[in-house]
Protein backbone atom coordinates (compact mmCIF):
# COMPACT_ATOMS: atom_id res chain seq x y z
CA UNK A 1 0.00 0.00 0.00
CA UNK A 2 1.10 3.57 -0.70
CA UNK A 3 1.81 5.70 2.35
CA UNK A 4 0.09 9.08 2.06
CA UNK A 5 1.41 10.43 5.36
CA UNK A 6 4.08 9.24 7.77
CA UNK A 7 5.14 10.55 11.18
CA UNK A 8 8.61 9.51 12.26
CA UNK A 9 9.46 9.93 15.95
CA UNK A 10 7.59 13.25 16.21
CA UNK A 11 7.84 15.20 19.46
CA UNK A 12 6.28 18.52 20.48
CA UNK A 13 7.37 20.29 23.66
CA UNK A 14 5.60 23.32 25.14
CA UNK A 15 7.06 25.57 27.84
CA UNK A 16 4.57 26.90 30.37
CA UNK A 17 5.06 29.67 32.90
CA UNK A 18 7.57 32.47 33.41
CA UNK A 19 11.28 32.34 32.63
CA UNK A 20 11.99 31.73 36.34
CA UNK A 21 9.54 28.85 36.90
CA UNK A 22 8.99 27.29 33.50
CA UNK A 23 7.48 23.82 33.09
CA UNK A 24 8.33 21.67 30.10
CA UNK A 25 5.28 19.73 28.88
CA UNK A 26 5.87 17.10 26.22
CA UNK A 27 2.49 17.18 24.47
CA UNK A 28 3.54 14.65 21.82
CA UNK A 29 6.25 12.19 22.78
CA UNK A 30 8.15 10.34 20.01
CA UNK A 31 5.03 9.42 18.03
CA UNK A 32 5.30 7.35 14.86
CA UNK A 33 2.53 6.10 12.55
CA UNK A 34 1.54 6.14 8.90
CA UNK A 35 -1.67 6.47 6.89
CA UNK A 36 -2.16 4.40 3.76
CA UNK A 37 -3.92 5.39 0.57
CA UNK A 38 -7.74 5.11 0.77
CA UNK A 39 -7.69 4.36 4.51
CA UNK A 40 -9.41 5.81 7.56
CA UNK A 41 -6.83 5.90 10.36
CA UNK A 42 -8.18 6.72 13.82
CA UNK A 43 -6.38 8.70 16.50
CA UNK A 44 -8.31 8.38 19.75
CA UNK A 45 -7.95 9.22 23.42
CA UNK A 46 -9.24 11.45 26.17
CA UNK A 47 -9.00 15.24 26.10
CA UNK A 48 -5.44 16.49 26.49
CA UNK A 49 -3.75 13.39 25.10
CA UNK A 50 -2.06 15.23 22.23
CA UNK A 51 -4.16 14.14 19.24
CA UNK A 52 -5.19 17.66 18.20
CA UNK A 53 -1.58 18.83 18.58
CA UNK A 54 -0.62 16.17 16.05
CA UNK A 55 -3.32 17.49 13.68
CA UNK A 56 -2.00 21.03 14.05
CA UNK A 57 1.54 19.90 13.24
CA UNK A 58 0.39 18.01 10.14
CA UNK A 59 -1.51 21.09 8.97
CA UNK A 60 1.49 23.30 9.66
CA UNK A 61 -0.06 25.38 12.45
CA UNK A 62 2.63 24.08 14.83
CA UNK A 63 6.23 23.04 14.15
CA UNK A 64 7.49 19.73 15.61
CA UNK A 65 10.24 20.07 18.20
CA UNK A 66 11.86 17.02 16.63
CA UNK A 67 11.01 14.23 14.21
CA UNK A 68 9.68 14.21 10.66
CA UNK A 69 6.24 14.51 9.08
CA UNK A 70 6.41 13.15 5.54
CA UNK A 71 3.64 13.80 3.02
CA UNK A 72 3.61 11.50 -0.03
CA UNK A 73 7.29 10.71 0.53
CA UNK A 74 8.48 14.25 -0.14
CA UNK A 75 12.16 14.50 0.76
CA UNK A 76 11.59 13.39 4.34
CA UNK A 77 11.09 17.03 5.28
CA UNK A 78 8.52 18.24 7.83
CA UNK A 79 5.36 19.42 6.07
CA UNK A 80 5.35 23.22 6.42
CA UNK A 81 1.93 24.85 6.57
CA UNK A 82 2.48 26.89 3.40
CA UNK A 83 3.55 23.83 1.47
CA UNK A 84 0.47 21.85 2.50
CA UNK A 85 -2.00 24.57 1.59
CA UNK A 86 -0.18 25.44 -1.63
CA UNK A 87 -0.25 21.83 -2.87
CA UNK A 88 -3.83 21.55 -1.59
CA UNK A 89 -3.23 17.86 -0.87
CA UNK A 90 -4.18 18.07 2.80
CA UNK A 91 -7.45 19.61 3.95
CA UNK A 92 -9.20 19.81 7.32
CA UNK A 93 -12.69 19.35 8.74
CA UNK A 94 -13.02 20.78 12.23
CA UNK A 95 -15.20 20.00 15.22
CA UNK A 96 -17.75 22.82 15.22
CA UNK A 97 -19.02 23.84 11.77
CA UNK A 98 -20.60 27.00 13.22
CA UNK A 99 -17.12 28.20 14.22
CA UNK A 100 -15.71 27.33 10.80
CA UNK A 101 -17.89 29.88 8.99
CA UNK A 102 -18.39 33.59 9.69
CA UNK A 103 -22.08 34.00 10.68
CA UNK A 104 -22.25 37.30 8.74
CA UNK A 105 -20.98 35.82 5.48
CA UNK A 106 -22.84 33.66 2.98
CA UNK A 107 -21.28 30.21 2.77
CA UNK A 108 -21.02 30.23 -1.03
CA UNK A 109 -18.33 32.94 -0.76
CA UNK A 110 -16.00 30.44 0.95
CA UNK A 111 -16.29 28.14 -2.06
CA UNK A 112 -15.56 30.84 -4.62
CA UNK A 113 -12.68 32.11 -2.46
CA UNK A 114 -11.12 28.63 -2.36
CA UNK A 115 -11.50 28.23 -6.12
CA UNK A 116 -9.84 31.62 -6.65
CA UNK A 117 -6.99 31.07 -4.14
CA UNK A 118 -6.06 27.68 -5.56
CA UNK A 119 -6.72 28.73 -9.17
CA UNK A 120 -9.10 25.85 -9.73
CA UNK A 121 -11.17 27.45 -12.52
CA UNK A 122 -10.67 29.89 -15.38
CA UNK A 123 -14.26 31.16 -15.54
CA UNK A 124 -17.30 31.68 -13.34
CA UNK A 125 -19.13 28.81 -15.07
CA UNK A 126 -16.22 26.45 -14.49
CA UNK A 127 -16.08 27.50 -10.83
CA UNK A 128 -19.82 26.82 -10.42
CA UNK A 129 -19.42 23.38 -11.96
CA UNK A 130 -16.54 22.51 -9.63
CA UNK A 131 -18.42 23.76 -6.56
CA UNK A 132 -21.57 21.86 -7.53
CA UNK A 133 -19.52 18.68 -8.00
CA UNK A 134 -18.02 18.99 -4.51
CA UNK A 135 -21.44 19.63 -2.97
CA UNK A 136 -22.97 16.73 -4.88
CA UNK A 137 -20.38 14.42 -3.29
CA UNK A 138 -21.88 15.19 0.15
CA UNK A 139 -25.52 15.05 -0.95
CA UNK A 140 -26.06 18.79 -1.55
CA UNK A 141 -26.13 21.18 -4.50
CA UNK A 142 -25.14 24.75 -5.20
CA UNK A 143 -28.82 25.80 -5.33
CA UNK A 144 -29.24 24.61 -1.74
CA UNK A 145 -26.45 26.83 -0.38
CA UNK A 146 -26.69 29.89 -2.66
CA UNK A 147 -27.48 33.09 -0.75
CA UNK A 148 -27.70 31.34 2.63
CA UNK A 149 -25.88 32.13 5.86
CA UNK A 150 -24.49 29.52 8.31
CA UNK A 151 -27.40 30.02 10.73
CA UNK A 152 -29.81 28.86 8.03
CA UNK A 153 -28.35 25.35 8.05
CA UNK A 154 -28.64 22.57 10.60
CA UNK A 155 -25.44 21.35 12.25
CA UNK A 156 -25.37 18.23 10.07
CA UNK A 157 -25.94 20.21 6.86
CA UNK A 158 -23.24 22.73 7.74
CA UNK A 159 -20.74 20.00 8.51
CA UNK A 160 -21.48 18.51 5.09
CA UNK A 161 -20.89 21.96 3.57
CA UNK A 162 -17.55 22.09 5.42
CA UNK A 163 -16.56 18.67 4.04
CA UNK A 164 -17.59 19.76 0.53
CA UNK A 165 -15.40 22.84 0.75
CA UNK A 166 -12.43 20.66 1.72
CA UNK A 167 -13.06 18.48 -1.35
CA UNK A 168 -12.74 21.38 -3.81
CA UNK A 169 -8.98 20.88 -4.14
CA UNK A 170 -9.34 17.10 -4.60
CA UNK A 171 -7.11 16.35 -1.57
CA UNK A 172 -5.44 13.01 -0.92
CA UNK A 173 -5.80 13.41 2.87
CA UNK A 174 -8.55 14.82 5.09
CA UNK A 175 -7.79 15.70 8.72
CA UNK A 176 -11.13 15.24 10.51
CA UNK A 177 -10.80 16.55 14.09
CA UNK A 178 -13.86 15.45 16.11
CA UNK A 179 -16.11 15.95 13.05
CA UNK A 180 -19.31 14.57 14.61
CA UNK A 181 -19.05 15.63 18.26
CA UNK A 182 -21.20 18.74 17.69
CA UNK A 183 -23.75 16.92 15.51
CA UNK A 184 -26.97 15.26 16.71
CA UNK A 185 -26.64 11.53 17.36
CA UNK A 186 -29.17 10.79 14.61
CA UNK A 187 -26.89 12.44 12.03
CA UNK A 188 -23.54 11.01 13.14
CA UNK A 189 -23.84 7.78 11.20
CA UNK A 190 -24.71 9.64 8.00
CA UNK A 191 -21.48 11.64 8.24
CA UNK A 192 -19.53 8.49 9.13
CA UNK A 193 -20.97 6.78 6.05
CA UNK A 194 -20.04 9.85 4.02
CA UNK A 195 -16.35 9.39 4.86
CA UNK A 196 -16.58 5.79 3.64
CA UNK A 197 -18.23 6.94 0.40
CA UNK A 198 -15.46 9.50 -0.17
CA UNK A 199 -12.86 6.76 0.08
CA UNK A 200 -14.72 4.56 -2.41
CA UNK A 201 -15.41 7.38 -4.90
CA UNK A 202 -12.28 9.50 -4.68
CA UNK A 203 -9.67 7.36 -2.92
CA UNK A 204 -9.12 10.03 -0.27
CA UNK A 205 -7.50 9.01 3.04
CA UNK A 206 -8.81 10.26 6.39
CA UNK A 207 -7.12 10.91 9.72
CA UNK A 208 -10.12 10.59 12.04
CA UNK A 209 -9.45 12.20 15.43
CA UNK A 210 -11.93 11.45 18.20
CA UNK A 211 -12.54 10.60 21.84
CA UNK A 212 -15.58 8.48 20.87
CA UNK A 213 -14.56 4.83 20.56
CA UNK A 214 -17.98 3.80 19.20
CA UNK A 215 -17.71 5.96 16.07
CA UNK A 216 -14.02 5.08 15.73
CA UNK A 217 -14.87 1.38 15.74
CA UNK A 218 -17.60 1.95 13.16
CA UNK A 219 -15.57 3.93 10.64
CA UNK A 220 -11.83 3.25 11.08
CA UNK A 221 -9.61 0.63 9.46
CA UNK A 222 -6.71 1.02 11.89
CA UNK A 223 -6.49 3.01 15.11
CA UNK A 224 -3.93 4.40 17.54
CA UNK A 225 -4.89 5.14 21.16
CA UNK A 226 -3.05 8.03 22.81
CA UNK A 227 -2.44 8.86 26.46
CA UNK A 228 -0.56 11.99 27.58
CA UNK A 229 1.41 12.36 24.37
CA UNK A 230 2.17 8.66 23.86
CA UNK A 231 0.64 6.08 21.55
CA UNK A 232 -0.03 3.23 23.98
CA UNK A 233 -1.50 0.81 21.43
CA UNK A 234 -2.01 0.73 17.67
CA UNK A 235 -3.27 -1.73 15.08
CA UNK A 236 -6.34 -3.11 13.36
CA UNK A 237 -9.41 -1.48 14.91
CA UNK A 238 -11.04 -4.83 15.63
CA UNK A 239 -8.02 -6.16 17.54
CA UNK A 240 -7.36 -2.92 19.42
CA UNK A 241 -10.91 -2.22 20.60
CA UNK A 242 -12.64 -5.62 20.71
CA UNK A 243 -9.65 -7.54 22.11
CA UNK A 244 -7.87 -4.79 24.12
CA UNK A 245 -4.34 -5.58 25.21
CA UNK A 246 -3.47 -2.33 27.00
CA UNK A 247 -5.06 -1.65 30.45
CA UNK A 248 -5.95 1.91 29.37
CA UNK A 249 -8.09 0.61 26.50
CA UNK A 250 -9.77 -1.82 28.89
CA UNK A 251 -10.70 1.16 31.07
CA UNK A 252 -11.99 3.13 28.09
CA UNK A 253 -14.17 0.22 27.02
CA UNK A 254 -15.66 -0.09 30.50
CA UNK A 255 -16.73 3.55 30.28
CA UNK A 256 -19.01 2.81 27.30
CA UNK A 257 -22.53 2.24 28.71
CA UNK A 258 -24.41 -0.92 27.73
CA UNK A 259 -28.20 -1.17 27.63
CA UNK A 260 -28.34 -4.22 29.88
CA UNK A 261 -29.83 -3.76 33.40
CA UNK A 262 -28.42 -7.13 34.46
CA UNK A 263 -24.87 -5.86 34.08
CA UNK A 264 -24.10 -3.56 36.96
CA UNK A 265 -20.97 -1.47 37.37
CA UNK A 266 -18.74 -3.27 39.87
CA UNK A 267 -15.32 -1.87 39.01
CA UNK A 268 -13.65 0.51 41.46
CA UNK A 269 -12.52 3.50 39.42
CA UNK A 270 -9.16 5.09 40.17
CA UNK A 271 -9.44 8.80 39.50
CA UNK A 272 -6.87 10.38 37.24
CA UNK A 273 -4.15 12.64 38.48
CA UNK A 274 -4.05 16.14 37.09
CA UNK A 275 -2.96 16.46 33.46
CA UNK A 276 0.25 18.13 34.59
CA UNK A 277 1.13 15.29 36.99
CA UNK A 278 0.52 12.61 34.37
CA UNK A 279 2.50 14.48 31.71
CA UNK A 280 5.43 14.92 34.10
CA UNK A 281 5.40 11.30 35.29
CA UNK A 282 8.76 9.61 34.69
CA UNK A 283 7.51 6.08 34.05
CA UNK A 284 4.32 4.87 32.41
CA UNK A 285 1.79 7.71 32.07
CA UNK A 286 -1.01 5.32 33.07
CA UNK A 287 0.69 4.05 36.26
CA UNK A 288 -1.48 6.24 38.53
CA UNK A 289 -4.69 4.60 37.27
CA UNK A 290 -3.62 1.14 36.14
CA UNK A 291 -5.05 -1.87 38.04
CA UNK A 292 -1.99 -3.93 37.07
CA UNK A 293 0.64 -1.36 38.07
CA UNK A 294 4.09 -2.64 39.09
CA UNK A 295 6.93 -0.79 40.78
CA UNK A 296 8.93 -0.60 37.58
CA UNK A 297 5.97 1.15 35.88
CA UNK A 298 6.55 4.13 38.19
CA UNK A 299 10.26 4.33 37.33
CA UNK A 300 10.63 3.28 33.70
CA UNK A 301 8.80 4.11 30.48
CA UNK A 302 7.66 0.88 28.79
CA UNK A 303 8.91 0.05 25.31
CA UNK A 304 6.78 -0.78 22.28
CA UNK A 305 6.11 -4.50 21.85
CA UNK A 306 3.93 -6.30 19.31
CA UNK A 307 1.27 -8.76 20.46
CA UNK A 308 -0.76 -10.52 17.75
CA UNK A 309 0.15 -7.78 15.30
CA UNK A 310 -0.89 -4.97 17.68
CA UNK A 311 1.59 -2.45 19.08
CA UNK A 312 1.33 -2.25 22.88
CA UNK A 313 3.36 0.00 25.17
CA UNK A 314 3.12 -2.02 28.40
CA UNK A 315 5.38 -4.07 30.71
CA UNK A 316 2.74 -6.80 30.96
CA UNK A 317 3.92 -8.14 27.61
CA UNK A 318 7.67 -7.94 28.03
Amino acid sequence: MTKILELQDVTKVFHIGSMISRLKITAVDHVSFHINSAEIFGLAGESGCGKSTIARMILGFEEPTSGKIIYRGKDGKPVAGKEVWRTAGVQAVFQNPFETFNPLRQVEHYFFEAVHNFRLASSHEEALARIDKALEAVGLSYKEIAGRYPSEFSGGQLQRVSIARSLLTEPSLLIADEPVSMVDASLRMSIMNLFRELIERFGVSVLYITHDLATAYYVCDRIAIMLRGNIVTMGDVEKVLVEPKHPYVELLRQCIPEADPRRRWTTKVQLAESEQEEYLRVGCKFAGRCPYVMERCKREAPRDVYVDGVLVKCFLYE
